[in-house]
């Protein structure tokens, strides 16, 4: 499957849906939206395979936290100081992010080398599976550009939402 024709086919009418939907959402969740969330995460994860696309590895950076860096440094055996020195930049909102793009962890086969110690908000991506989704739907917003998995559970969750 071509995922980036998931993303391209994002029409400029869907990206308003979409806008638009979290708009009014984010005002008046429904109760069982966390519910609906996951069940078409899953949905789309049963077909959408996250090593035949990487793309959130390539195009973003995760916000690395003071426990991800230290967590990161113990597996390379350097301090954390070093690490933030080779990897890290300090972006326009304050936050830790890797100074390169394609994440200097994924590997030519979209393999995750520190996989078993990547940062929360990598083993967390692409933040739907979690309590009180409305409070990220701007976050999910913006995953639309990125993961083939979120514009699926858009898609669905606004078919579901009635819009």
């Amino acid at each position: 499957m071509d995922y980036r024709k998931i993303l391209d086919s994002l029409s400029a009418a869907e990206k308003l849906s979409n806008k638009r939907w979290v708009q009014k959402t984010k005002k008046h969740p429904p109760a069982d939206l966390d519910h609906r969330a996951v069940e078409s995460e899953q949905s789309a994860f049963s077909h959408i395979d996250c090593l035949k696309c990487a793309n959130c590895c390539s195009t973003t950076s995760p916000i690395l936290y003071r426990r991800d860096v230290e967590r990161l440094s113990d597996h390379f055996g350097i301090r954390p100081g070093v690490f933030t020195e080779k990897f890290l930049r300090t972006d326009e909102d304050g936050d830790q992010v890797l100074s390169s793009l394609p994440c200097p962890f994924l590997g030519a086969d979209k393999r995750c080398s520190v996989y078993e110690c990547r940062p929360a908000a990598c083993r967390e991506y692409p933040h739907i599976n979690r309590k009180k989704f409305h409070e990220v739907l701007d976050l999910a917003l913006k995953n639309t550009a990125v993961c083939p998995a979120v514009v699926e559970v858009m898609r669905d969750l606004r078919r579901e939402g009635g819009n």
